[in-house]
């Protein structure tokens, strides 16, 4: 299809749900998955229209098409991984909220909410291609597509972009992973299975020693009862991490200093690092891997604390059940084996997601020779989730003159083009074009054999992919 018809087609089916008044409809899931119209966020009402429904799958979804539509396309895999039981028909809603500089932009948006919460880089990666599937069907080819992740969305879009451009021509033309989680799903946690076991060696609260024990890559047992808040207050029991330096104890400031210097973890996410480590990490491993353990620790040796030799003495140990690893791997681990232009935008000391994660897809990358293929940009931020709109802008812009043009840029052109978007959202431009991040294994305590990128080969994934007892079930 045309450029010019595939714009008409969309302007017309916009034109029938305008006339018919639905753009203020709530939203809805129309039978068969179809796009039904709806309310769009009230930033970007004027300039748009908005669709929901629920796919086959039973994910739901949000589109929005701009009234002044550049014709490109970006899908969005959104971060998490949420833990609700079923999709959330406000998820995609609030990302499209969270992400309407991509609408301003002039750009076709669609997001899906994924068709369950907990753990799962494939599952959410064939919802988001479902979803760019679906708005080719509803309003026509467009000109260039782009795949958007952010966050553990990051490992999903990079996933999306390996194993949907395998053996032919690729649906998309260009990858933005922003504050990606990109070291993957057998290394990518590693830090918080050293956060688990060293906050346990210093708190002892969680479990308490009057509670069942239980393993601790486990996270909790399957069925327990315990809460965030609670979490929250065994925290500050131990550390005193929400008091002023000045009103904790000389114990809870030893245990939060140890703990802070040993795991390398930032204090202002150091309670949700702990949470993720807790709660989805029962996740993965009671509802995904069915009680296996995919995470190890036997020979780490931990430093930075007041009593190293003690730490490492009595600190629990553990070792992956190869076929718990096998699996969690499988899903998402990135194999590097891309084919299509993929630009980076990361803040410098992101507390959640770490710099170094930009230097494991590197050598994932550079491990598959497709390097070439990698532009990362950085920026004098703190922030993981919400870095300048500015950036996020000329970020798809830069994508998308590369895909058109051919040439890939630097960032040093990066950084420099970033002004003129900031002339209309005075957000700031932030780059570092000189940065480089350092080794992951100088950030996380490295595994046997965790140095070596890609953790999962191109010919590992295709060997495994015909497996129906590998990987995390849908």
């Amino acid at each position: 299809m045309h450029t010019g018809r595939r714009i008409r087609r969309a302007s017309a089916f916009l034109a029938v749900g305008l006339a018919a008044g639905l753009a203020a409809v709530p939203a809805a899931v129309a039978a068969g998955g179809e796009p039904v119209a709806t309310a769009c966020p009230a930033e970007i009402a004027a300039l748009a229209t908005c669709y929901g429904g629920q796919d086959g799958n039973g994910a739901y979804y949000t589109i929005a098409i701009p009234r002044a539509w550049n014709g490109s396309l970006v899908v969005h895999a959104h971060g998490g991984p949420d833990l609700t039981e079923r999709s959330d028909p406000e998820r995609s809603r609030g990302d499209l909220e969270r992400w309407t500089v991509m609408v301003r932009e002039g750009y076709a948006w669609a997001g899906s909410a994924y068709r369950r919460g907990g753990y799962g880089t494939r599952m959410a990666a064939a919802d988001t291609e479902n979803l760019r599937r679906l708005f080719v069907a509803t309003f026509g080819q467009p000109r260039q597509t782009f795949v958007h992740g952010q966050s553990w969305g990051g490992d999903v879009a990079a996933k999306v972009a390996e194993i949907y451009g395998a053996g032919g021509a690729h649906p998309y033309d260009g990858v933005l992973l922003t504050s990606g989680v990109l070291a993957g799903g057998s290394r990518g946690y590693d830090y918080r299975v050293d956060l688990r076991v060293v906050y346990q060696f210093y708190c002892g609260n969680l479990p308490r020693p009057d509670e069942p024990r239980y393993p601790l890559w486990m996270g909790l047992p399957k069925t327990s009862t315990m809460t965030t808040t609670e979490v929250r207050r065994r925290l500050q029991e131990c550390t005193g991490y929400q008091s002023s330096p000045q009103d904790r104890t000389a114990e809870q400031q030893r245990n939060l200093s140890d703990i802070l210097a040993v795991t390398r973890i930032p204090e202002r996410t150091l309670e949700s690092h702990l949470r993720f480590a807790t709660f989805t990490f029962r996740d993965i491993v009671h509802n995904r891997l069915g009680g296996r353990n995919p995470f190890s620790n036997n020979n780490v040796r931990y430093t930075g604390s007041h009593d190293d030799h003690a730490l490492n003495a009595g600190v629990e140990r553990f070792a992956a059940d190869p076929s718990a690893l096998r699996d969690q791997s499988f899903d998402s681990d990135l194999t590097g084996a891309v084919t299509i232009p993929v630009l980076t935008l990361h803040a410098i000391n992101d507390p959640t997601a770490f710099i170094e994660h930009e230097s494991a897809y590197r050598a994932s990358l550079e491990g598959a020779h497709t390097a070439d293929l990698l532009l990362q940009t950085f920026t004098q931020e703190n922030d993981h989730s919400s870095l300048s709109t500015a950036e996020y802008a000329n970020a798809i812009a830069a994508l998308a003159a590369w895909v058109h043009t051919g040439r890939k840029p630097t960032p040093e052109t990066v950084a420099t083009s970033c002004p003129a978007f900031d002339a209309r959202y005075h957000t700031g431009c932030f780059y570092d074009p000189g940065f480089a991040p350092a080794d992951y294994a100088s950030r996380v305590y490295p595994r046997r054999g965790g140095q070596h990128w890609p953790a999962l080969t191109a010919g590992e994934e295709k060997a495994l992919r015909h497996r129906p007892d590998v990987g995390i079930a849908p």
